[in-house]
């Protein structure tokens, strides 16, 4: 069985949940302390996030014994760099060439990532529907941040298209150790303590205080519980039925979601091409979401080597 012959509404509908909980990220970071720093904030949701999985282990048929054992494998350690190297890189290009176009560049790119490493590593071939689909969203995106992109310097840029590799790189070694049976919650969990240490060095000289302050610890509770431990809780449970590549592109519910929370809860106003944008990014999973119905399974489904 091909895994798209085991994609159901469920999967669709778990990852899309998935990326609109990212989604919400920003617009709850815009209701936090002034003195927190995007390195500390990057590193507290990775961190919050990990306690937040290995807290609920046991109560989700996992086990904390496991996850020396799940260190030692090579994909969780690409799992843990992946999310571990998307946090100062993405913030890195935020500061060097705005948020527009770092938002632009790190999410658009992780679909073709996501499908090159998948059917690189993985060997799910790339299918003409996820090829449209991404185009369309990706075009979308493009509309979406037209007017707000500025260029910046080329690290900026470099630091960017980094960032979307680690993000992609995580989906497909999640997908690899999915397919040898790993479990949606011990995954995540062993990648997220993992990734935390190795960014410990980064944020030594960041100031912490913020956490301390009422404002500040809702803001990492929420930023690691919801919108990371709970959002790829969802994004590993969704991944299992589907290649990487679908699965980045409908995580492209991220920007959608973050764009409409901008506009309804911090009054944010938007041209008419970034409407124009937001139309093509939704029509993009859409027809993403159509691609993997269960019925279309033997034609446009990722077909993995026997």
């Amino acid at each position: 069985m091909t895994d798209s012959a085991a994609t159901s509404g469920r999967h669709v509908v778990l990852v899309l949940a998935a990326g609109a909980l990212f989604g919400t990220a920003g617009t709850a970071a815009a209701y936090g302390p002034e003195g927190a720093s995007s390195a500390s904030v990057g590193f507290m949701r990775l961190a919050v996030g990990a306690l937040a999985l290995v807290a609920i282990m046991p109560f989700v048929g996992g086990r904390w014994r496991s996850l020396p054992g799940l260190w030692r494998r090579p994909a969780i350690w690409v799992m843990a760099v992946g999310a571990a190297m998307y946090q100062p890189f993405f913030f890195g290009a935020v500061e060097r060439s705005g948020v527009a176009l770092s938002t632009l560049v790190t999410v658009g790119i992780g679909p073709v990532y996501a499908g090159l490493l998948g059917w690189a590593f993985l060997r799910h071939r790339p299918t003409r529907a996820w090829v449209l689909a991404t185009l369309v969203a990706v075009v979308g995106l493009v509309l979406r941040s037209w007017g707000e992109l500025r260029l910046g310097d080329g690290a900026g840029l470099l630091m960017a298209l980094v960032a979307g590799l680690g993000a992609a790189s995580y989906v497909v070694a999640a997908k690899h150790e999915l397919d040898r049976g790993g479990h949606a919650v011990e995954l995540p969990g062993a990648a997220y303590l993992l990734g935390s240490v190795l960014l410990v060095p980064l944020v030594l000289r960041e100031s912490l205080a913020w956490v301390a302050t009422p404002s500040g610890l809702a803001l990492a509770l929420y930023l690691g519980v919801v919108t990371m431990a709970l959002a790829n809780v969802f994004a590993v449970l969704g991944i299992r039925g589907m290649a990487p590549g679908p699965a980045s592109t409908l995580l492209l519910a991220d920007p959608l979601t973050a764009t409409v929370l901008g506009v309804v809860v911090l009054g944010e106003t938007l041209s008419p091409i970034a409407v124009v944008g937001l139309v093509l990014v939704l029509v993009g999973l859409v027809l993403q979401a159509y691609a993997l119905r269960p019925e279309d399974a033997s034609t446009d489904g990722p077909v993995p080597a026997l």
